[in-house]
């Protein structure tokens, strides 16, 4: 039973904090499955790649020439796309979770002199509602951007170091 009052309690918050709250659930839900997506690439199959452009590199005979100066960059480039994918979205979704707060805070602050305009007073129960509506997005958009952001920077650092531990594996001959 007490799930079910988890699940009334998040219907209420969401109900409190207007449209635009629903908005940043969805943006933080692909955030953090574009997250874990990324985590589980690092654990599981980054590994496989790194190892076939390996294998590539180290089954030709020719690591001198131009052509095979070409051939290297392209294994590493190659290696840089597969391990880069989806963080520039990653960190969009970021930097759109505060956007969208302050969304919620116009459109409630928008509700809030709605009601002083319909009423003719500053009656703060009446303005209660607009008052929610601005103040829940704008926490919840930055702690979901604060909780993506860590993990974001986290991410871009360990595909730079697997890019970089690559170029270092994949000698030139002399």
């Amino acid at each position: 039973m007490s799930e079910l009052n988890v699940f009334a309690q998040i219907l209420l918050f969401l109900e409190k904090g207007g449209p635009v709250l629903n908005a940043i659930m969805v943006i933080t839900f692909l955030m953090w499955m574009l997250i874990v997506e990324r985590f589980i690439y690092f654990r599981s199959y980054h590994q496989n790649i790194v190892n076939t452009a390996l294998a590539k590199w180290k089954n030709r005979n020719d690591r001198k020439s131009w052509h095979a100066k070409k051939i290297r960059l392209q294994l590493i480039s190659d290696v840089r796309e597969s391990a880069t994918i989806g963080l520039t979205l990653i960190a969009t979704l970021v930097a759109l979770c505060p956007m969208f707060g302050l969304l919620g805070t116009v459109t409630g602050m928008v509700e809030v002199f709605d009601v002083m305009a319909i009423t003719g007073s500053s009656n703060p129960r009446a303005m209660a509602g607009g008052v929610s509506k601005a103040t829940i997005p704008t926490m919840s958009g930055m702690v979901a951007a604060l909780s993506g952001l860590y993990f974001s920077f986290q991410l871009a650092r360990k595909a730079q170091t697997e890019v970089l531990s690559l170029a270092d594996k994949l000698e030139l001959d002399n």
